[in-house]
């Protein structure tokens, strides 16, 4: 849930969290740090990408920009000049990983601002539209693939959104999270209840629950997930043996891939109309009774006397 703006300061928050940390009563006087606070979630503002593009270009958002990028080819499997829509592109970090794959790149953003930022980016090499992910503004099956990377943690409902990207990729839905359950994820929590202009109102996710949206949204889809290493650990680190590998649900970001699939399904009708009687036959029965052999025939043909 987005976090309510109106709260009095005298509230407080209760934060719960594992490793052993015990409980903290941390405060939370709900002012509005930055973006503005709709329906539908937060809307990024100056300040509120200031502090993203910040985050980004820290040691942490390297590292995930670099996983995603060798990622992103295996889980779309997509071929060259696919249309693809980043929704809640930003400033077009993720749009630009794509572009990188000779995709046909299409960014949405609902901050003219972000858009603004991502125009100065990429120029022509990307068509840009402010709107909103859950009413998007393109047609059924306009794309190929919909991507939302750190998308749904600035939503106030996940599902609408999900659905809509559903709605106008024809291949794969991907969505990519920060993990609720890693170490990170609790870290950004606790920087989010202390005030980050960024993760205050954020709202995190774990493995199981994007699984559970996608097949609330799709249906019982094939879905493939794999994880960015935890403490944004380099693919080296994994070869030591330390790490489970590719598939650990308490890592920093999880990826998870949709496959779209069609089914047709005949459904029966009710026919109210009563069947009127067949009419009679142009031959009535007693001319088949006037039928005698034909002069010249064989035995086997008949005529009717005229």
């Amino acid at each position: 849930m987005v976090p309510d703006v109106h709260r009095k300061e005298s509230l407080a928050a209760m934060l719960i969290f594992p490793c052993s940390l015990g409980m903290f009563l941390l405060p939370n006087n709900g002012r509005l740090a930055c973006g503005e606070m709709v329906s539908m979630g937060l809307i990024f503002d100056r300040k509120c990408g200031d502090a993203y593009e910040t985050w980004y270009r820290s040691r942490q958002g390297r590292d995930l920009d670099a996983a995603l990028a060798e990622r992103l080819p295996r889980f779309l499997d997509a071929k060259a000049a696919e249309r693809v829509l980043d929704i809640g592109c930003g400033s077009g970090n993720h749009l630009l990983l794509l572009n990188r794959l000779g995709l046909d790149i299409t960014g949405l953003d609902a901050s003219t601002h972000m858009i603004r930022r991502a125009k100065e980016r990429i120029g022509n090499r990307c068509t840009l539209k402010v709107g909103m992910a859950e009413d998007l503004p393109f047609d059924d099956n306009e794309f190929d693939y919909a991507v939302l990377i750190h998308t749904l943690e600035f939503l106030d409902d996940p599902i609408p959104a999900i659905r809509e990207a559903g709605r106008v990729a024809r291949l794969k839905v991907l969505v990519g999270i920060m993990n609720t359950l890693s170490c990170d994820g609790v870290k950004r929590k606790i920087q989010g209840y202390f005030g980050d202009p960024l993760f205050r109102h954020a709202r995190f996710f774990n493995l199981w629950e994007i699984k559970s949206f996608l097949r609330m949204a799709y249906g019982p889809v094939p879905l493939t997930w794999e994880c960015i290493p935890p403490l944004m650990a380099h693919e080296s680190l994994l070869k030591t043996g330390l790490f489970p590998g590719k598939y650990l649900p308490f890592a920093s970001s999880i990826c998870v891939s949709a496959t779209l699939l069609y089914t047709a399904r005949t459904q029966n009708m009710t026919l109210k109309a009563r069947l009127k009687d067949a009419s009679r036959s142009v031959i009535g029965a007693k001319a088949f009774q006037d039928m005698r052999p034909l002069e010249g025939g064989n035995g086997n043909e008949r005529g009717i006397p005229l």
